[in-house]
């Protein structure tokens, strides 16, 4: 994710007590928000550093799973709504098992998807390590994925008695592990610009 930071205003709700319908009045102004234990988070534009990486992880995954016809793969901006005071976050990759993707049009995604990514920039350390694991994790989703575009690495974390433990940490010629997308082939250097 990129940059995000809480969002304050006066005729606003409190940070903690936002909801989904206080996040459906705000503007269209083309900002990404998300609500997180009910703090609303705007991520500002994201660097091409990011954009190009989130690009990467996207196609390795789509390809992965478009193969092996598994799922969806989608990237933000999309709606997933974790719980009644995590929704919406917009994970920056998400993949979702066909069996668990609903049928017909739907605007959102209701749920932990089962595999979620993030990109984060200097800025977003707290939100992608501290504030959205911490979701992620609460939420049950099966693994997280954390790339860093500055230090070239990606992480890869998976649940283990309803908590993250790190499945490795992936840099350089190393092919990227995965407990949910079993066999997927990706060497590091190669998401990163």
């Amino acid at each position: 994710m990129t940059t995000a930071t809480p969002v304050a205003a006066q005729t606003q709700p409190a940070q903690g007590e936002w909801t989904y319908a206080d996040y459906l009045k705000l503007p269209n102004d083309g900002n990404r928000y998300e609500i997180v234990e009910g703090v609303l988070y705007v991520a500002n534009a994201p660097s091409a550093d990011h954009q190009f990486t989130v690009t990467e992880i996207a196609a390795e995954l789509r390809n992965f799973v478009k193969d092996r016809k598994l799922g969806r793969v989608l990237v933000a901006p999309f709606e997933v709504h974790l719980s009644e005071r995590s929704r919406p976050v917009q994970p920056d990759i998400l993949f979702v098992t066909g069996a668990r993707w609903p049928q017909g049009h739907i605007q959102f995604f209701a749920g932990a998807p089962d595999l979620v990514v993030e990109v984060i920039s200097p800025s977003s350390v707290r939100t992608d390590r501290v504030v959205k694991f911490t979701a992620y994790e609460a939420a049950g989703i099966p693994e997280y994925w954390i790339a860093n575009p500055h230090l070239r690495t990606l992480e890869v974390y998976t649940l283990s008695n309803a908590e993250y433990a790190l499945l490795g940490e992936f840099t350089g010629e190393d092919k990227i592990s995965s407990g949910v997308l079993v066999g997927i082939d990706v060497v590091v250097s190669t998401l990163f610009g």
